[in-house]
Order: structure tokens, then sequence, then C-alpha cells
């Protein structure tokens, strides 16, 4: 099964199927797969920057781009607008799951609609594109699926339970199916990067307080993109950014106590 996931590493004439690719992350993991010969099927709810995306991946790649308008929040559109792709264009080589969304608010405020929404958005709708995909690859015997998580899947702090809880959830889901599809020649990745200069915290906290706060700490979006594209084909676990954010969860787990005041603290608490 290994010989088969190496087949990836040569991204050229690969199908990459990349969710929330109008923006952000998952718009400079299209760029970055399109650099490596990949054709690319984005997807999203906004068509008109989707266009954009994959004007760019065309000129980067020679290869096709293709446009999906999909909100991963309404599962009948993921089953027609997935069976549309597996039809019409073709099988998926290498999914990334890059839809979601972020809302920092004490729990105590926050409206709970929103909180169900993000729900919907991080975690079922990327189960349900998840589990359509990994049929159509099982039956391929080959195939990688990434997971964006977060650094707060892993280290929870004030004014992120709800995001926090999310990505706890997709962690353990991946970490779960990662067991499943492992034998059936299907590795999933898990990609919990800090916080990113990117879009997201303009609806996560648009205050821009937060954003502010941890700037200067910051990771580049098109590192952890180009992190993501060069674990293809590889079974990698795990991809942490940063590498320190990793070695606090370690210390979090074996001393807890100590985590919960370090998480409350100054440092992590910029909310």
């Amino acid at each position: 099964m290994l010989a088969r996931l190496k087949e990836l590493r040569n991204l050229e004439g690969k199908l990459v199927l990349i969710t929330g690719a109008s923006s952000g992350l998952g718009k400079l993991v299209a760029y970055e797969m399109a650099e490596r010969g990949a054709s690319v099927v984005l997807c999203a709810r906004n068509v008109e920057e989707l266009r954009k995306v994959a004007e760019r991946c065309k000129e980067i790649s020679q290869a096709d781009a293709f446009v999906v308008k999909l909100d991963v929040s309404d599962s009948e559109a993921i089953d027609h607008q997935l069976e549309h792709v597996l039809q019409d264009i073709g099988s998926i080589d290498v999914l990334i799951n890059s839809a979601g969304f972020g809302l920092f608010e004490p729990f105590k405020d926050i409206e709970m609609q929103p909180v169900e929404k993000m729900f919907r958005v991080n975690v079922l709708g990327l189960m349900y594109v998840t589990q359509k995909i990994a049929q159509q690859m099982i039956k391929m015997g080959r195939g990688q699926i990434f997971n964006i998580a977060s650094v707060a899947g892993k280290i929870a702090t004030p004014k992120s339970t709800a995001y926090s809880a999310t990505k706890f959830a997709v962690i353990g889901f991946s970490n779960a199916l990662r067991l499943e599809l492992r034998p059936l020649g299907v590795q999933v990745t898990t990609v919990n990067p800090g916080p990113m200069d990117t879009n997201f915290f303009k609806r996560a906290d648009p205050s821009g307080h937060y954003f502010d706060a941890v700037k200067l700490l910051a990771l580049s979006p098109e590192k952890v993109a180009h992190q993501i594209v060069e674990a293809v084909g590889y079974r990698r676990r795990e991809i942490n950014a940063p590498t320190y954010m990793e070695i606090i969860h370690r210390g979090y787990e074996l001393f807890p106590n100590f985590g919960d005041l370090l998480a409350s603290s100054s440092f992590f608490n910029r909310k």
C-alpha cells in the first residue's frame, strides 16, 4: 500500500480537490499544487473568487482548474456536487479539507446559532466531504486526505470554546479515520497551524484586537501551504506549525494543571 501512496509524490496529472479554496490557506495550497503540475478542483461558495484562483492555477500549471460552487454546511449540496465531480471530472487523488471559520467570544455571551453553523462547516461538512471522496479513493487503492484542524484543537484557550471544540473533533475524527483507511491505501494527515496571517480573523475577531496582539508570532500561510504539499505521498501523521506549539502541547498533556495556568496566561490569552 505504501508503494501506491508514493505515486502521489509526483503530482503531475493528479487531481486535487480543495474546499475553502477561494481564500486563505485553501487558495495558497491550490497555487502550490499547481506549481507541482496538479489539476485542481476548487470548491467554495464564492464562485467569483474561485474563478480568479482557477485562472491563476492554470497560468502556473498549464493544467486544468475546475470551479465548483459548494456550501459544505449543506449535506445535500455536498452529495450532489461531489457526485458531479467524480462522474464528470475524475477520481480525486488528494483531498484538502480547508473550509472552516472561527468565532472568538466568551461562551456565556455567544449565540448558539453561529455555533451550530460552525459545527456544520468545520466538522460535519468536513466529514461528509471526506466520506464521499474516501469511498472513491478506497476503490482506487490510493489517496491522501489532509484535514485542516488547528493548534486550538490541542491547546484550548479562553474565548475559543466553540472553535476549539470543532477542532478537537476534527483531530479525533482524523485520528480514528487514519487507522481505518491506512490498510486500504489511503493516508490521513492532520494539519494543526497556529495563528496565520489570513482573512480568518476578520470573521473570528472583527475588532482586530487578537490578531494585533499575535501578529508578530503569526505564521506565514504560504509556508504552511508548502508544508502540506511537501507531505503529499508520505505517511505523515500530522503537520504542526510552528513546531514549538507541539512541544507546548506535549507539556500540556504531561502537566495539565500547569497547562491550564499557561493557557489562561497573557501569553496565550490575547483574544
